[in-house]
């Protein structure tokens, strides 16, 4: 027998409106940057998903390059949405692609021109096999287009129906309010703004979460745990087969510094007096800002989506311990 998704998928997983929208995202989503790519278990992460909406997340984040290889991860996610949402169900999911980094070769396969943006989309929906994608982000600002230029290729793909909501990540307090004006004045408000945040990584406390909310635009937290480093992974040394381990990845071995490590290790005894993982108290200490709509987290199994998706039983703190973690993050 096929899937059959839980009747009980909407019963525990809280859903927040989506800034000033008429969309309601769940508090944890699933990104599919690392673990769904062509050199990954594909029935490991067809299960991840299958159990990521059986929970009531109903949000799955994608990208044109994600993988490896780059789009892999977009031809993974259609074959199982072929396999086990038919039908309406894929009215009951929020999909999302992005395109802004490098993703083919020549002048055309990157960054933010009208050429870029639209034939990307093009290429993620025939991966996808989907119509139309319901949040198309432009991934990063590009500094070498007129950002006018960018939006409006937002713009025409909403009005195409190629995606019914526009959506912009990692743009700076300032570029991210250009980006909103331009965006109202063509008719398309901008939904949704995807930052990098986490304990260790608060760039967007100087400036953007007041734009955003000043200008009722949604926040979808990515990179929540720090890559890795706010679990109780790094606690003890750098596992063999961690992210830090990997030459090529994202984090380095150089990140964790015995001060990090010291830092990590005063946060998890507030974690454990919480009765949570270092994780779960990372995931819900971000969660305690009305302004943030989601949290992005990845999974490399169904036992870490489950243990990140207990955090939401506790999403409360007392004055005493964010002083306590203020203090921690502080040193």
């Amino acid at each position: 027998m096929g899937y059959i998704p839980s009747v009980n998928r909407y019963k525990t997983m809280p859903y927040k409106r989506c800034g000033k929208s008429g969309l309601l995202l769940p508090a944890i989503s699933l990104g599919l940057w690392h673990n769904f790519g062509s050199v990954d278990d594909f029935e490991n992460g067809r299960k991840i998903v299958q159990r990521a909406f059986d929970a009531g997340i109903t949000h799955f984040d994608l990208a044109n390059n994600y993988g490896p290889i780059a789009g892999s991860a977009e031809t993974n996610f259609g074959k199982m949405l072929q396999l086990d949402f038919p039908g309406n169900l894929r009215d009951e999911l929020v999909i999302s692609s992005k395109a802004g980094y490098d993703m083919w070769p020549g002048p055309y396969g990157e960054w933010g021109s009208r050429k870029y943006l639209i034939a990307s989309l093009d290429q993620s929906l025939k991966r996808m096999q989907l119509d139309y994608v319901d949040i198309f982000y432009s991934h990063r600002f590009d500094p070498n287009t007129p950002l006018e230029e960018t939006m409006m290729a937002l713009d025409t793909i909403v009005k195409q129906g190629k995606a019914l909501y526009a959506g912009i990540s990692s743009y700076s307090a300032t570029d991210t309010k250009r980006a909103a004006d331009i965006l109202k004045q063509l008719g398309t408000p901008c939904l949704i703004h995807q930052p990098r945040y986490s304990m260790l990584d608060r760039w967007v406390e100087g400036g953007l979460m007041d734009v955003l909310e000043e200008y009722g635009i949604g926040c979808i937290a990515f990179s929540p745990l720090a890559q890795g480093m706010l679990t109780d992974k790094y606690l003890n040394g750098i596992p063999e087969k961690s992210r830090a381990a990997n030459p090529n990845g994202y984090l380095q071995t150089s990140d964790i510094t015995p001060e990090k490590v010291e830092r990590l290790k005063q946060l998890n005894q507030i974690a454990k007096q919480r009765d949570q993982s270092l994780a779960q108290m990372a995931l819900a200490w971000l969660l305690k800002d009305k302004r943030i709509t989601s949290v992005l987290i990845g999974a490399s199994s169904v036992e870490q989506l489950d243990n990140n998706l207990a955090s939401l039983n506790n999403t409360s703190f007392t004055s005493e311990e964010l002083k306590a973690i203020e203090s921690i993050l502080a040193e």
